[in-house]
């Protein structure tokens, strides 16, 4: 089993940036994809951003593509999702999650372990 935990959410003004953090616990996750999702309310969860076990490949929702940056320190077992340029609309629970599988990067059905996830809430 994998435990993940998200951390550095939080209320920042449209424009401010954040620095989430995920940090995995019970089996280290050098080996596992890793993915950002997040959902605000009475939506459905949605794909943010997603990195290989190596960090050598890196995927994005078109939605945030040039404001958010997702990286991995595998020495440390965390994950990291930096937040530029936030606007409302990206105000969300943020989640965390891990896979050893293949399938589509972006669909939550592939992955494996989810966090509880962070709040991240941007005022206009």
């Amino acid at each position: 089993q994998v435990q993940l935990v998200e951390s550095g959410g939080g209320l920042v003004q449209a424009g401010g940036s954040l620095t989430l953090s995920c940090a995995a616990s019970g089996r280290p996750v050098s080996s596992y994809s890793m993915a950002w999702f997040r959902q605000a309310p009475g939506k459905e969860r949605e794909f943010v951003a997603a990195i290989t076990w190596n960090g050598g490949t890196l995927y994005y929702a078109d939605s945030v593509k040039g404001r958010f940056t997702i990286s991995r320190d595998n020495a440390k077992n965390t994950v990291y999702l930096q937040l530029n340029s936030l606007k409302p609309e990206d105000t969300a629970v943020y989640y965390c999650a891990a896979r050893s599988r293949g399938g589509a990067y972006y669909s939550t059905d592939n992955y494996d372990f989810f966090g509880q996830g962070t709040q991240v809430t941007v005022s206009s």
